[in-house]
């Protein structure tokens, strides 16, 4: 929480209270926390397990150059069940604990195979920013989603949530435009990129038809955020004139654009020499 639609669920601690009345548990997903950065804990509104996405909050690539990896936390209902080995302090001294310690753990985890520079990165921005300064993280990450947000509503792009503040990110949907104009997220998307901007996430969540979710982060300066909202008006007049400008998007890229349908049915997992 915030949930992947962009808007913080007002009513988590009465959700956390049914599951857990039911037996059930509440599993966070970290790739939302630079919303709530310094701000909120998942434990206080219910949530049993956390896992933390460093490549999205804590300043890493996405894998880096190998898998993701990051904390999982847990709060004490599921201690019994963590695995081992893990490290304990008793008075002044620490010692492993393993099965003899923790009859009920799900067992020994495998050597460490994550990507060990991305712990190292994320461990060294959170000190270098400090308390203050992650906390200013998620107020500038929902400063800029909200200001993104303002701006494309005043120019006519619809909000799937309007009567909702922006979290750290917000969905726009196509819907309209795809059924008026013939162009949809994607080629929207595609035609981004001749304007020098990677595009948001497309068509996920998938309840939100012609989605396009838009994330600014707290790293780009306003002068970022109005060239990209310009960029946007600019493709919309452009589909307004000739849809086909947006269909085969984008234009000044080595690659143009690819068969989709095509790659997905015949896959090329394989490296094969000629």
């Amino acid at each position: 929480n915030p949930s992947t639609l962009g808007v913080f669920e007002q009513k988590i601690q009465e959700m956390a209270a049914i599951i857990h009345q039911a037996g059930g548990l509440l599993y966070y997903d970290g790739a939302n926390f630079n919303a709530i950065l310094g701000k909120v804990r998942p434990g206080d509104m219910g949530f049993d397990v956390v896992h933390l996405n460093l490549h999205k909050t804590f300043a890493t690539p996405h894998g880096g150059g190998g898998p993701g990896c990051g904390p999982v936390v847990a709060n004490e209902r599921l201690v019994p069940y963590l695995p081992i080995p893990r490290v304990v302090k008793e008075d002044d001294r620490y010692r492993w604990l393993t099965e003899k310690d923790c009859p009920q753990s799900i067992g020994r985890l495998s050597a460490f195979m994550g990507n060990a520079g991305i712990i190292l990165r994320a461990y060294f921005y959170a000190r270098l920013l400090g308390k203050e300064g992650l906390q200013r993280v998620s107020e500038f990450a929902a400063l800029n989603a909200n200001y993104l947000l303002a701006r494309l509503n005043a120019a006519g792009f619809t909000l799937a949530y309007p009567t909702r503040r922006a979290s750290h990110e917000f969905i726009i949907t196509f819907k309209q435009e795809s059924k008026t104009l013939g162009v949809t997220a994607l080629d929207v998307a595609k035609r981004l990129l001749d304007y020098g901007f990677h595009a948001p996430t497309m068509y996920f969540p998938l309840l939100v038809p012609e989605c396009f979710l838009i994330e600014p982060t707290e790293t780009e300066s306003k002068e970022v955020l109005d060239a990209f909202v310009e960029a946007m008006i600019q493709i919309m007049e452009e589909a307004k004139k000739d849809p086909t400008i947006l269909k085969e998007a984008p234009y000044t890229l080595p690659v143009r654009r690819l068969d989709d349908v095509k790659a997905a049915r015949e896959l090329d997992l394989r490296y094969e020499g000629k």
